[in-house]
């Protein structure tokens, strides 16, 4: 079955009231508790009520991993969506292979993220991500704020796919074999890459005056 028109994303993104067109039978029914595998099946027959629960599945975390890369908004939201029109659009095709769906979404985010930052350098944006925190006092917060600051300068600072090492690793908590897989390289050359750009960053970090027990601001 080939799709003739995409779903609306920026709708699918904040959620709609609109029900989905009727489905053709047979057809591959989805709940909520369906996994990836299965609700790509169910995107493949045009279900729009399965592609959607992939959106708010993996959306927060590859917009994430694409503001850490970017530094702007707009532009991780603008990479998002095209990562889930592609999904849309590959539906038919895709199976299932190393890492499974979260890794081939990761995969179109972070290979989108670095071409857009070999086409112009990025300049951070002075809106950061919030930090939780229950009731800090002035001066912490004042310290967190300047060490995120730093941390998002030196994060910018870094070569794309150094950047994108700490991203998923760090930020994203991915394991090093997963992230190997999102960025297509071998375990040894992934943890090579790591090395690399752990040092890189702790460089820029020193440079900026942060330690690295500092950081445990914030955690």
């Amino acid at each position: 079955m080939t799709f003739d028109q995409s779903p609306d994303f920026s709708t699918v993104l904040v959620g709609s009231s609109a029900e989905a067109p009727a489905p053709p039978a047979p057809r591959v029914t989805s709940g909520e508790g369906a996994g990836d595998e299965g609700l790509m099946v169910a995107v493949a027959q045009g279900d729009v009520a399965a592609f959607t629960q992939l959106v708010e599945r993996h959306s927060p975390r590859l917009y994430r991993v694409a503001y850490r890369m970017l530094g702007n908004a707009e532009e991780a939201e603008d990479i998002t969506q095209d990562a889930f029109a592609r999904l849309w659009q590959s539906a038919p095709k895709w199976t299932a292979r190393g890492g499974g769906l979260g890794a081939w979404l990761h995969r179109v985010v972070v290979n989108r993220c670095l071409d857009r930052l070999r086409r112009f350098r990025v300049v951070t944006t002075d809106v950061l991500p919030e930090i939780a925190d229950d009731a800090p006092s002035p001066e912490r917060s004042l310290a967190i704020d300047r060490l995120g600051r730093a941390v998002d300068d030196a994060l910018a600072a870094l070569p794309g796919r150094h950047r994108a090492a700490i991203v998923l690793c760090y930020f994203e908590g991915l394991s090093n074999i997963h992230a190997a897989q999102v960025l297509e390289l071998n375990l040894k050359a992934m943890e090579s890459l790591l090395f690399r750009a752990r040092r890189s960053l702790r460089e820029l970090l020193e440079a900026r005056g942060v330690q690295i027990e500092d950081l445990e601001l914030l955690q």
